[in-house]
């Protein structure tokens, strides 16, 4: 029995494993959620000094995220009419954001990779 129960446990943690993100890869396409809004938000002032001009719209609309020492978040964001920006947002483990890299040129269906 101890040995089936220590299987089972052994077992347990390897699906864990398996269903967390890996450290260095990016995670999935997903919708943003409060904390990437907030992300996001927070750095719109650099992304709009980087490419000399204001936004009326800054719409975050999808992301991945990569886990590393904290956190980047590549963001997808709508900025008006067809136009949308990338965003390589990092996120220190003091929970500091910073503005990493910006992408412009992008559509709706532009997929959002590591850059």
């Amino acid at each position: 029995m101890k040995t089936f129960l220590c299987l089972l446990t052994v077992l347990s943690a390897c699906v864990t494993l398996v269903s967390m993100q890996m450290v260095g890869g990016t995670s999935d396409l997903k919708a943003p959620d409060e904390t990437v809004m907030q992300v996001t938000a927070s750095v719109r002032p650099a992304v709009e000094e980087r490419l000399g001009k204001r936004f009326s719209i800054f719409q975050p609309v999808a992301y991945k995220s990569q886990v590393v020492a904290g956190r980047n978040f590549f963001v997808k964001v709508h900025v008006g009419n067809d136009e949308y920006i990338h965003l390589r947002i990092y996120q220190n483990i003091q929970q500091q954001i910073q503005l990493s890299n910006v992408q412009t040129g992008h559509n709706r269906e532009s997929n959002i990779e590591y850059f």
